[in-house]
């Protein structure tokens, strides 16, 4: 497949055409400026082509010339992924460690054979996914001589439909809107939608072990995979293509989160369910959060299987779902292809009322095989555009810090794993920010034996002085998710920004075999050094 035509953002998620308009921008620069009570302007966005940048450390063989590249430009949106301090680095023209060359392989034999130069000459090949990265996971270490982004957007392929299993082989280049796009026309759907689904491709979410928007069942990208094949410097290594195996540890799950420190991910099977045409939703008031998320645990325990359910703390209600900031919201949907969900959504329906739960009857929707949405309006439909509606760049440089982490914890820990990270993390944030600011939290997965809350922070900060607070807020969330018995992560990944709380939580010894994995793939320590495992 050819490579897009249109150039990717600098300074945001996705495409030129992504970009926040100047008014956009100007509205958001005008909210801020109520809010903080001071005149803010957003900053101007560099002209790209007058970023300066070093000279390329490496020179790039002939043989590689038609798909690799030192281009200007390209260095440039190789350089960064999608955290907020990144962006910000960005639109403030600072590039300091950009990659010496970007590598767009249009085929097998074109990344054996860039993957090969990087390996030999000691250069550091960097996978670049998609992008939108949040834990500076694609970045140059500055202790790499030289280093190649590896971008697979030309190896984006649908290659195979296995209608009898449901099953589709993909290449790993392949953008998430493309892929329902190829699939649709078979009736078929993989149902995966990260938030940043426009942007993010198979091959990213794979080595990221991405969670999707549904909340229940099937939510990490691990739940899809039917085998993987991944390149490393040392060969090509293929799963076998099984419904399930217990033969060992698992080749797939070798390569599920591995985040291109064993090689490049090329092609995927995928399994994949008939779209749906049969929906259920509902949205329901709690004045009592705690009751509210022990709704949410005797729905889920129920094993009726959501497509969707979560629920937002009054803070993120107020502010996404136009509620007064002093009710949680718990948002129940259900889908089928197959069968009408009126059953399941009544059933939890009742669960949630028996815990306190407040709505009324026409507020439980039902769509019997018209494939119709359902859950697009009121409070509900008010939180989605929020959610799906991301807009990385808008309020860049404007004086407000915003950021968000993530975990998941088992149910008899929740309650008091919330009161502790509302202590420890609202203390930090308002000595750091001040007292305006705000500490927010939704699920945005749940299981049998557990939550994934998101918590998002919010406040005031100096222009010019986002880093330095950011880092305060930042190491004492991740300090205290570790402490308490969370993981440092549930779908962001470890990337370079995490290393530290990863290190904490795995168990001892499990640093070395992933060393003596990495140097059996990878001998010469190329791949995306400095992730999971230190170079």
């Amino acid at each position: 497949m050819p490579r897009p035509t249109e150039r990717r953002s600098f300074w945001t998620w996705g495409y030129v055409s992504d970009e926040p308009s100047a008014e956009e921008r100007a509205k958001a620069a005008k909210l801020v400026s109520q809010r903080l009570g001071r005149e803010i302007s957003p900053p101007s966005v560099p002209n790209i082509e007058e970023i300066k940048l070093r000279v390329p450390r490496l020179d790039v063989p002939s043989r590689l010339g038609e798909f690799v590249t030192s281009e200007h430009s390209e260095r440039i949106t190789h350089t960064y992924g999608g955290h907020s301090t990144e962006l910000l680095a960005a639109i403030r023209g600072h590039f300091p460690s950009p990659p010496d060359a970007v590598a767009h392989p249009r085929n097998s034999d074109e990344l054996e054979s860039v993957l090969e130069w990087c390996s030999t000459n000691s250069i550091c090949a960097i996978p670049y996914g998609g992008g939108t990265s949040v834990v500076w996971g694609l970045n140059v270490p500055e202790k790499c001589d030289s280093a190649v982004s590896i971008d697979m957007d030309c190896m984006s392929g649908l290659l195979e439909i296995d209608q009898v299993s449901r099953a589709a082989k993909v290449e790993a280049g392949i953008l998430g809107p493309h892929l329902e796009d190829a699939l649709r026309p078979h009736g078929l759907t993989l149902r995966h939608f990260p938030q940043s689904f426009p942007w993010s491709t198979v091959g990213g979410w794979i080595a990221t072990r991405s969670g999707g928007h549904y909340a229940t069942n099937h939510t990490h990208i691990d739940d899809f995979v039917e085998s993987v094949t991944m390149l490393s410097p040392q060969g090509w290594f293929q799963s076998r293509r099984l419904p399930g195996s217990g033969a060992g540890p698992s080749p797939d799950r070798l390569i599920l989160g591995s985040e291109g420190i064993f090689g490049i991910i090329s092609d995927a099977w995928l399994r994949l369910q008939k779209r749906p045409v049969y929906r259920a939703s509902l949205g329901a008031m709690f004045s009592d959060w705690e009751k509210g998320t022990e709704a949410v645990r005797a729905v889920v325990q129920a094993k009726l299987w959501p497509a969707n359910l979560r629920i937002l703390d009054p803070v993120e209600a107020g502010v996404n779902a136009g509620l007064d900031g002093t009710r949680s919201l718990l948002i129940l949907g259900f889908e089928s292809a197959d069968v009408s969900q009126q059953f399941s959504i009544e059933t939890a329906a009742e669960i949630v009322r028996d815990y306190g739960g407040e709505f009324e009857q026409e507020d439980i929707l039902v769509a019997d095989g018209t494939g119709r949405a359902t859950g697009r309006g009121g409070k509900v439909g008010a939180w989605r555009q929020s959610f799906i509606g991301v807009n990385a760049g808008v309020g860049l440089g404007l004086g407000l810090l915003s950021d968000t982490f993530e975990t998941a914890i088992t149910w008899d820990q929740w309650p008091s794993f919330d009161a502790y990270i509302r202590d420890k993390v609202g203390s930090v944030l308002r000595e750091v920010l001040g007292e305006s600011s705000t500490l927010a939290c939704r699920f945005t997965h749940v299981y049998p034996d557990g939550p994934a809350p998101y918590y998002s922070f919010s406040g005031p900060v100096p222009i010019g002085e986002e880093f330095k607070h950011w880092k305060a807020i930042k190491d004492a969330a991740s300090e205290a998710v570790v402490d308490a018995g969370g993981t440092i992560t549930h779908h962001h990944a470890v990337g370079r920004m995490h290393k530290s709380g990863w290190t904490k939580q795995t168990p001892l010894g499990y640093d070395q075999v992933l060393r003596a994995i990495k140097k059996e793939f990878d001998p010469q320590g190329v791949l995306n050094p400095g992730v999971l495992v230190d170079p």
